[in-house]
This record gives C-alpha cells, sequence and structure tokens, in this order.
C-alpha cells in the first residue's frame, strides 16, 4: 500500500504496518520521541495498523495532538495512582485540556495538598514501572458489566449514552483500566516532568443537580526543563492576579452581596474611563456614532431576535405589566431598533453605530472568576449596517481599527475563523457568502488563521481575536461577526438606487471584547504597572515634611492644570516610608519636594522605570510627561 508523508513524499509498506514501525523506518530518533499518530487526519495510537493507502503524519510533544496525547496519558498515571491509594474511589472522567490535564473523582471528602504529594509519590512509581499501555474493545453489554463489576457507577453511564453501534474501547496499564478512546503512549514511562496542582470541586456531567466530584489538575511535559519553565510562569501568574492586583491597587471590589457583579472603585473608574475616552475618539474618527440601548426589554424583541429560544439559560428575567421581559444579554437587538428609528438610502450606508451597552448573563457560581468571567460587563459594541457590495470593505476596516488597538497596548495576536455551528439560523446559501467574505478580507489582509469548524454564532460566521500576553496566555476579546439574519428577522431595510426595498447586511463587533475583562487583562499583562496614559495615578507628590505642604500644593495644582492626574502624600510619615508606598502602589512618577526644591522652584523626579532622575524645573517635567501621554508610550 502507499503511504503519503506530511513532505508530500510517497513510501510503500506492507498493509497492517502500524504507524510506530513507519515512524521507525523513517528514523529511530523521531519514533523514539513520537506521541501518536494521525492517518487522513484522524488521531490514533502509534500502536494502530494502517491497512489502507493513507496520509501518514508522526505527532510528537512539540504539536498540539502529541501533547493532547501526552497528557492524556498523565491523567490515567494520575487516576492509577489515586486508586492505589484510595480503593473506594470511584472515576468519573479525566481528560487532557490546554496545558495540562484532570480527572474527577468521587470520595466523601476532598483531597488535601498532603495527599496529593501522596500522589505524585505513587505515579513516580507507576512511571518507573514502565507499564506497557493496551487498548481492547468490548461489545455494550460486555463493556457494562465489566464497568459494574470494577465498581465504577460514572463508567457505565457513560457506556449508555454512547450511541448504538460505536466502537466501546478501554485503556489497561498494569492493573489499572479505563473507559476511554484514545490515544495513549505506548507505556507509562515517557512521563517523567508533571505536577499535580489543585484540587476543585466539579458537579458530574457539568450538572449542579448531580454529585458534586473531586476533580485534580495537574501538568505535564516531555522535559523536566520544559515543566519548571511553565511553573515558573504560572508563580509570575500567581503575582500577576488581577483579583490580588485590583485589590491592591484599589481598582475593584468584588464582594458578597453581588456575586460575579464586580464594583469599580474611584481609581479603577479612572482607568476605565481613560480606555472608554480613547474607545470614543478612535471610533469617532473611524466614521460610528455612539448609541444608547435599554438594558430591559420585553419577550416578544427577544423572540424575534432568536434569543429566547438560543439563548434563554443564560437570561435574566422579569416580569412588567403582567408581561415577561428579559435584561439584555446582548445589545444587538436594541441596535436593530435603533435602526429602525428612521429610513434609510443606499446612499446612507454603511451606518456604523457604537455602544457602549451594559448586558447580563447568567454564569454558574464555579465559573466566575474576577473580571475575566463575570455576570454584569459592558461590551464595546457596534453593529454596522451596509450594502452586500460593501461587505468585504467593512471588514478589512475592522480588522485595521482591532489591530490599532491591541498594537497601542502591545499586545500580539493571533485570528481563528469560526464557521456555522449545529444550532444556527438562516439558509447554507447565506453561511456560505458570510463564511466565504470573511475568508477573502482575511487573505486579502494577509492574516494566516485557524478554521474552528462549528463554532460560530448562532446567526453567522465569526473572526476571533485572541490575544498573547506577557506571559504567553492567550485571551479572545476582539470579534466580527457577520449576519444575514438579524436584519431578516427585523425586516430591516434600506431604498436602493432603483427606488425599491431591499436588505442591508450587517456586522456585530467588539474591539475590547468586555471593558471589566479587557481591564482584568491589562492589570495582569502589566502586573499593575500601567503605561503612564493609563495609570490612574500619574504622579504622586511627596512632601519630605509639613513645613513643604505649600510648595507641594503649589506642584500639584501646576500638574493639574495641566490634565495630569495626580495625588500628594500629606502623611507625617518618613520620605522613605512614603516612597516605599508609592511604589507599591505602581505610580509612574513621584516627585520629591524639600527645601532645596522649594528654594530653587524645582522638583526632585523618581521614576517607576529609572528611579532617581535628579532635580527638574517642573515645567520639563510637565512638558515630558504630557508628551508620554499623548504618545501611549508603553
Amino acid at each position: 500500500m502507499k503511504i503519503t508523508l506530511k513532505d508530500g513524499s510517497v513510501k510503500e509498506y506492507p498493509v497492517g504496518i502500524s504507524v510506530l514501525e513507519i515512524a521507525k523506518d523513517l528514523s529511530e530518533g523521531l519514533a523514539r520521541v513520537a506521541c501518536a499518530g494521525k492517518i487522513n487526519d484522524k488521531l490514533v495510537d502509534l500502536r494502530h495498523p494502517v491497512t489502507e493507502d493513507s496520509e501518514i503524519q508522526i505527532v510528537t510533544f512539540n504539536e498540539e495532538e502529541g501533547q493532547h496525547a501526552f497528557r492524556h496519558t498523565s491523567a490515567h498515571i494520575m487516576a492509577q495512582a489515586v486508586k492505589r491509594l484510595f480503593p473506594e474511589v470511584k472515576l468519573a472522567i479525566g481528560p487532557a485540556i490546554e496545558n495540562g490535564f484532570y480527572y474527577d473523582f468521587d470520595r466523601e471528602t476532598p483531597f488535601t495538598e498532603e495527599e496529593l504529594v501522596k500522589i505524585e509519590k505513587e505515579m513516580k512509581k507507576i512511571v518507573k514501572e514502565d507499564l506497557p499501555i493496551e487498548r481492547f474493545e468490548l461489545p455494550r453489554e460486555e463493556a457494562i458489566a465489566f464497568m459494574e463489576e470494577q465498581g465504577e457507577p460514572y463508567k457505565v453511564e457513560l457506556i449508555h449514552d454512547l450511541p448504538e453501534g460505536e466502537t466501546i474501547s478501554f485503556y489497561r496499564q498494569g492493573e489499572f483500566v479505563d473507559l476511554c478512546a484514545g490515544p495513549h503512549l505506548l507505556s507509562t514511562k515517557p512521563v517523567k516532568a508533571f505536577k499535580l496542582l489543585s484540587v476543585a470541586g466539579a458537579y458530574w456531567r457539568g450538572d449542579e443537580k448531580r454529585p458534586m466530584l473531586s476533580r485534580i489538575y495537574g501538568t505535564s511535559f516531555a522535559k523536566k526543563s520544559e515543566l519548571e519553565a511553565y511553573l515558573h510562569r504560572l508563580e509570575e501568574a500567581k503575582k500577576r492576579d488581577h483579583r490580588k492586583l485590583g485589590k491592591e491597587l484599589e481598582l475593584f471590589a468584588l464582594m458578597e452581596e453581588g456575586p460575579g457583579f464586580p464594583f469599580f472603585l474611584p481609581k479603577g473608574m479612572e482607568l476605565r474611563n481613560t480606555l472608554i475616552d480613547y474607545w470614543r475618539g478612535e471610533h469617532k474618527k473611524a466614521g460610528y456614532q455612539e448609541i444608547s440601548t435599554p438594558i430591559i426589554l420585553n419577550q416578544e424583541l427577544w423572540h424575534r431576535s432568536g434569543h429566547w429560544d438560543h439563548y434563554k439559560e443564560n437570561m435574566y428575567v422579569t416580569q412588567i405589566d403582567e408581561e415577561d421581559y428579559a435584561v439584555k444579554p446582548m445589545n444587538c437587538p436594541g441596535g436593530m431598533l435603533v435602526y429602525k428609528t428612521k429610513m434609510h438610502s443606499y446612499r446612507d450606508l454603511p451606518v456604523r453605530l457604537g455602544e457602549l451597552g451594559l448586558v447580563h448573563r447568567h454564569e454558574l457560581s464555579g465559573a466566575l472568576h474576577g473580571l475575566m468571567r463575570v455576570r454584569n460587563f459592558t461590551q464595546d459594541d457596534a453593529h454596522i449596517f451596509m450594502l452586500p457590495e460593501q461587505i468585504k470593505d467593512e471588514i478589512k476596516n475592522v480588522i485595521d481599527l482591532i489591530d490599532h488597538f491591541y498594537q497601542v497596548f502591545g499586545f500580539k495576536y493571533h485570528v481563528e475563523l469560526s464557521t456555522r455551528p449545529e444550532d444556527s439560523m438562516g439558509s447554507d446559501e447565506d453561511w456560505e457568502r458570510a463564511i466565504n467574505a470573511l475568508k477573502e478580507a482575511l487573505e486579502e489582509k494577509g492574516y494566516d488563521y485557524i478554521v474552528n469548524e462549528g463554532d460560530g454564532a448562532f446567526y453567522g460566521p465569526k473572526i476571533d481575536f485572541h490575544l498573547e500576553d506577557c506571559l504567553g496566555r492567550t485571551w479572545q476579546c476582539g470579534t466580527i461577526q457577520l449576519d444575514f439574519q438579524m436584519p431578516e428577522r427585523f425586516e430591516l431595510t434600506y431604498v436602493g438606487q432603483d427606488g425599491e426595498k431591499h436588505r442591508p447586511v450587517m456586522i456585530h463587533r467588539v474591539v475590547f471584547g468586555s471593558i471589566e475583562r479587557f481591564i482584568g487583562i491589562l492589570i495582569e499583562h502589566f502586573a499593575g504597572a500601567f503605561p503612564t496614559w493609563l495609570a490612574p495615578v500619574q504622579v504622586k507628590v511627596l512632601p519630605i515634611s509639613e513645613k513643604f505642604h505649600d510648595y507641594a500644593q503649589q506642584v500639584v495644582d501646576a500638574l493639574e492644570k495641566e490634565n495630569i492626574k495626580v495625588e500628594a502624600d500629606w502623611r507625617g510619615e518618613k520620605i522613605g516610608y512614603k516612597i516605599r508606598e508609592a511604589r507599591l502602589q505602581r505610580i509612574p512618577y513621584m516627585i520629591i519636594v524639600g527645601q532645596q526644591e522649594q528654594e530653587e522652584g524645582k522638583v526632585s523626579v523618581r521614576s517607576r522605570e529609572k528611579g532617581d532622575e535628579g532635580q527638574q524645573k517642573i515645567e520639563d517635567f510637565t512638558a515630558r510627561i504630557k508628551e508620554e501621554i499623548y504618545t501611549k508610550r508603553l
């Protein structure tokens, strides 16, 4: 049979040869580091036989699929260790996830930190035992009986839920057997660099009415040096945790009275308003008009938009005058109604309506996370209504705008294109037009992109922008969604050149995504040390003692007159203590005033970046900081 390799070359092999044997034939070194294989794009074990002409790819840990097989095996090793130490524990599921793995266990009491250490020790023994990992299959009834015999009720439930006729496969390593589709490594031996990270609660199958399980998270790598680098990044991420810094820097508060509903404090509002002012200025330049739509609208509107049928479980509902209403989870339907307030000609289009709209979505309490996952947030939305022939140019304009924003904050990013989901509205023709328009715009702008099949919105495909922060983590923020459905459902029209009414096409788009989440990302990216233009306090004036308060006030007044955000520390503390406090608050500049500064009409400047910068005239310092703010220097 003929095997086509990744580089396009073709080789002949006997029918039934395994993926591993092909890897060995290509290179003994490749076979040693191989984690799995791909046969015609399907991920398989290295032990899998090849029985017909195929395209074959050998997958290592350097590729995402290889990491998946490696970490899936790591999850099984952890589960085996848990069963050895705590035989009474029931197994649930244990997948590989981004950067690691987890396994859910049913146990009366959660695992402790001390028990994690014991589990790690047992895992090391299992790795040292070099247990071969073997795959086998059973018919449905035998599989159910086998798992019942093993005393694993969660596995029995999973088998019952598998579609009729689906292959039911298991993996065995030593005495441990698990229901699993795979793929896995050939043995436990390669998994030497691993670490168990934390324990959390998780409902069985994500259902809060089902049992609460104990979830152990871990990570693993092919090399010890890679594990150490990852753990270092995790430690750095803990230091940058926006929840911790948000409290220390007095930016926002999370309170029991409103779980998932953040409170912004004065300094947090300064930061937020700076972002909003920048957003408004850039959008005005780009031809957007700003609107505001109500937070609560009636049920009929949400039926019309499709949200009541496709999104109701995430919406907060209420009654007004015995009629059902919903708190908006999205701004789009309100934007439609604004468009409909007047008749539009083809000469008016495109119409670009921007809205900083507060939306509410019901998130499970276990999913809430600081500002990153909340129940109310402000979307920097815009809806663009356009002629069909304007689609590509408008998409390109939005791509350019998003790119400009991210460059200002110093973010790298990558782009993903999500196509039609199963639960969608509209015709095949509309979806094909929409997907092709997004693809063509990206390709004409020279963007590489990843395709996420079936991951679009229910009303249209989308382009997602994933930011990369200074720790290499990615965050999905900007989105461009092309929509042929909402204009139809809302009967939007414009008068064409022929004097007849036609349907516009629309784009939904965000740049920040959510103001709250973007602030959380900025806090962690900059570790709270914001660039001067973003900093809630740009300058802290520190008088050496009370007798220099009058001169310090003159400095404060001079800076405020130039719209510089300034505070003074009037406390009777020693100057060294005041400097340390200002450093902890990550303020870009400190101005120290004492006898010499007062006599010479100058200020002593300390910057976060360079430390002591000596004495300067207040006019020179003001001009410098204004330039830094104006150019948005990072």
